[in-house]
């Protein structure tokens, strides 16, 4: 067996591991970084979804090395794609004009991003990134973690060990691997006092995932194989849904009244000028558009045939089964990419156009955007991880706009950072259907991301000290940045100090040492005051 050593290892290559991994190594640590997948990235790359982010994106609120992530992306597009003069012309590029995002792009982009941030680390040897690499093991001595160990895709094991063991996986595969106390699916309103929370706990009952998928629309009949389980899911009618779950008419997340979505391949529309902000639109009435991520005239002429569309829709969301827990997870996301594909081909067949017929036929799957090898994402679009026991758990009425009104968010002496989208939960498979709260631009404590027994283990992604309702306005790109950002910074801190992330946090002298550290990096600790003067 294979044993490999760093000062910090960082299971999971998702935007937390990798932005946990450059703040480690800024610092000139070691790292060890594992991911499952061939991309690094996770949900802006392997799972295929364009950034969510607040409106306030452009301006503050979000970390100095996010925002030179998403100014790289841009660069990437200017340096290597021929844009047409009035996008070029645009300081803030949105390639893909989708109205869900202010930064819509393809996956790819994302990743050669990310592979050049990372690159100098690999050549001067403080970095070893393992692909294909998931965790199988861990060996425990009390609250400490001394190794895990990792399977690589063909079978050979690897043990890996550091002072510091980060998990930015997507579903906090390391906290039942090393006994880490966590929490799944929905507490109860007795355990956390949440006016949106049920009167029971339900530990199964977790947010959809979804497994995405890009198409264009260009000449010819591109209509894939009829799927196994297509009828099956043509008919699927959710107690909630108001008809079946294939159609136009989907619950609206807001309101949940019933609403009727748009589809309209290829507008003549100009990119360039749309303005992406959900205050004032959430985007999603024409799907073609909303998550668009190639916007044909935002090239010249003919570089692309057709736009690139991701469908992340309402329609693809699997909340039959959790996967977290599942006795064969494996089944449960072979399910999921069944449903995928089954929208796909009524896409292509049998759903109402707007001129009286049905289906289209030139809609062509683009598993070369997406990099799966079966035409749909690489991974599975994970919402809700397990959660860890935290010294302090993030609640509803911390942040919640019903609640806190004008007082704005509860303020955290111990903030590392800050974030803000609404409470966005997704049907779940508890049979609930959306949930969706209006939330205050919140601040990050750095109790949620100590857990209440380990020492030496950091949460690095989605796997926090949330709720199942809060882990709807924390699990998006720049909050999971920001996170694996500071779980890095963390572990190199308590190197450096002799120390423990506990005593960090407890420790007034230490904890302003560390947030005076965090500041310096550009981390953001408050939302700015912009009241008057």
């Amino acid at each position: 067996m294979t044993e490999l050593r760093a000062d910090v290892l960082v299971v999971g290559g998702g935007l937390g591991g990798v932005a946990a991994a450059l703040a480690a190594l800024r610092a000139g640590r070691s790292v060890l970084l594992t991911e499952e997948y061939a991309w690094l990235g996770g949900q802006l790359t392997s799972q295929a979804v364009p950034p969510d982010e607040h409106s306030w994106v452009e301006q503050f609120g979000v970390t100095a090395s996010y925002r030179a992530l998403r100014d790289g992306i841009r660069d990437y597009y200017r340096e290597h794609y021929p844009l047409a003069e009035p996008a070029r012309r645009m300081r803030y590029l949105n390639p893909g004009g989708g109205h869900v995002s202010r930064l819509c792009h393809e996956p790819r982009v994302a990743v050669a991003v990310i592979d050049a941030l990372l690159a100098p680390y690999r050549s001067n040897g403080l970095l070893r990134v393992l692909t294909g690499c998931v965790p199988v093991g861990a060996d425990t001595d009390g609250d400490r973690v001394r190794a895990v160990t990792v399977r690589r895709a063909d079978g050979e094991l690897v043990t890996l060990s550091a002072p510091f063991v980060l998990d930015a996986t997507e579903t906090g595969e390391l906290l039942p691997l090393t006994g880490t106390e966590f929490v799944t699916g929905f507490e109860s309103r007795e355990q956390t006092g949440e006016p949106s929370a049920p009167p029971v706990a339900e530990p199964a009952n977790m947010q959809a995932f979804s497994v995405c998928f890009a198409v264009d629309h260009v000449d010819g009949d591109h209509t894939i194989d009829r799927p196994a389980r297509y009828a099956e899911w043509r008919d699927y009618r959710p107690p909630f849904w108001g008809g079946p779950l294939l159609s136009w008419q989907t619950p609206n997340p807001r309101t949940l009244e019933i609403s009727t979505r748009t589809f309209t391949p290829n507008p003549d529309d100009e990119p360039w000028r749309v303005e992406a902000d959900q205050r004032y639109n959430p985007g999603d009435g024409n799907l073609w558009t909303f998550r668009r991520i190639a916007a044909r005239r935002n090239f010249t002429a003919g570089a692309y045939a057709s736009d690139i569309c991701l469908v992340n829709w309402p329609t693809i969301d699997y909340f039959e089964t959790p996967l977290i827990g599942a006795a064969d997870p494996a089944a449960v996301e072979k399910a999921a990419r069944e449903l995928s594909f089954s929208v796909l081909y009524w896409l292509q067949t049998e759903a109402p156009r707007p001129d009286g017929g049905t289906g289209w036929k030139g809609l062509r799957p683009r598993g070369d955007v997406t990099g799966g090898a079966d035409g749909l994402a690489m991974a599975p679009y994970i919402r809700e991880s397990r959660r860890i026991r935290a010294e302090y758990t993030v609640v509803e009425q911390d942040l919640s706009l019903a609640v806190r009104g004008d007082k704005g968010a509860v303020s955290h002496a111990d903030s590392i950072g800050v974030g803000m989208y609404r409470i966005d939960l997704h049907p779940s498979t508890g049979g609930d259907n959306y949930i969706d709260i209006g939330s205050c631009p919140f601040e990050i404590p750095l109790g949620a991301l100590i857990p209440q027994r380990m020492e030496n283990l950091l949460p690095a992604g989605k796997n926090i000290g949330t709720t199942h309702i809060t882990n709807g306005s924390h699990r998006l790109h720049p909050v999971e940045w920001n996170i694996g950002e500071v779980a890095g910074a963390l572990a190199d801190f308590c190197l450096g100090r002799g120390t423990s992330p506990r005593a960090v946090r407890n420790s007034p002298a230490l904890l302003a040492d560390f947030q005076n550290r965090l500041a310096a990096d550009g981390v953001e600790l408050r939302w700015p005051d912009i009241s008057g003067y």
